[in-house]
């Protein structure tokens, strides 16, 4: 008997050992959470590359990156060349914890020996490091709110639109620069905009490229008469039934709320059309405190 424990002691020992030299993807791991929906962070962990690129000559490639709750970046510096492997995944509605595998890929035996039990060059290096990334993060979270309002039904609205295209994070700065295009039509031809309050209308949403088409629209009364233009086109947005936010921040990230909405979503079993559309209820162009602008955002359910 004692001869059998033994021999399934080592198999279990030298099994460990295979796994832990040799299969395990990291050389050491940090787990924190924020409070943060996956997407947030995902898009932090984007623009921390960019910025430790321009800063420390670190060059960042995504080596995978799935939905918005696992990204694996490799980073070279000098003769420097690492790994970082990030998944994220929703605790609560406001919270998620984030895993951070970290691996030396010239020095991994090494460090796999020492860095989880004792304290090394390699171990406080990644430390501070994920920790400056992890309060970077929380300075930005700490410039917006969102408000979950759960299930709810917009309003059917008659507009005056303007379709574009752009990348994720300049939606807001696309929006701008074509303002004077759709504004100056509605000027020119005497078309009064109802409230002068605009929606975004997102008609796709490539999430892998994080590229989306949509409409910057104005409400304008049905009555209107069109006045043909290349561009500016009027339509009708029907009413839609699906989960909203209310957002307060500036317009720039008011898509972090989308990516609270997904996370809602799924913890709470609905299935949702990744089309949000937006609402501004605040002018920017008026200036004013940015984190009491409000913009409303619902995403509709999925047609069954």
């Amino acid at each position: 008997m004692n001869n059998k424990l033994k021999w399934l002691s080592a198999v279990v020992l030298f099994s460990f050992l295979g796994w832990y030299f040799l299969l395990k993807q990291s050389d050491y791991t940090i787990t924190f959470k924020v409070n943060a929906a996956t997407g947030t962070i995902s898009q932090g962990i984007i623009e921390w590359t960019t910025t430790q690129t321009k800063n420390q000559n670190e060059f960042y490639t995504v080596l995978e990156k799935r939905n918005f709750d696992f990204i694996k970046h490799q980073m070279k510096k000098g003769n420097k060349e690492m790994e970082y492997t990030w998944n994220m995944k929703s605790v609560n509605d406001s919270m998620t914890s984030i895993t951070v595998g970290i691996k030396d890929l010239n020095h991994s035996f090494y460090n796999r020996l020492t860095a989880p039990f004792v304290s090394t060059k390699f171990r406080t290096e990644q430390i501070e490091k994920i920790k400056s990334f992890k309060m970077g993060l929380e300075d930005h979270i700490d410039d917006f709110k969102i408000r979950i309002d759960g299930k709810r039904s917009s309003e059917e609205i008659y507009v005056a639109y303007i379709s574009l295209k752009s990348i994720l994070q300049e939606k807001a700065q696309t929006m701008i620069e074509f303002d004077a295009k759709i504004v100056g039509y509605l000027d020119r031809n005497k078309i009064k905009i109802i409230g002068y309050r605009p929606y975004l209308e997102v008609t796709d949403w490539n999430q892998d490229k994080e590229i989306i088409s949509f409409n910057y629209c104005f409400p304008i009364s049905k009555n209107t008469k069109y006045v043909p233009d290349s561009d500016v086109k009027f339509k009708i947005i029907p009413a839609l039934k699906g989960l909203q936010v209310t957002y307060f921040g500036n317009f720039r990230t008011s898509d972090r709320s989308w990516f609270t909405l997904l996370d809602y979503a799924k913890l709470h079993g609905y299935k949702l059309e990744n089309k949000p559309l937006e609402h501004f209820l605040s002018n920017p162009f008026n200036g004013g405190v940015e984190s009491e602008w409000e913009t409303k955002i619902i995403i509709p359910f999925a047609s069954k």
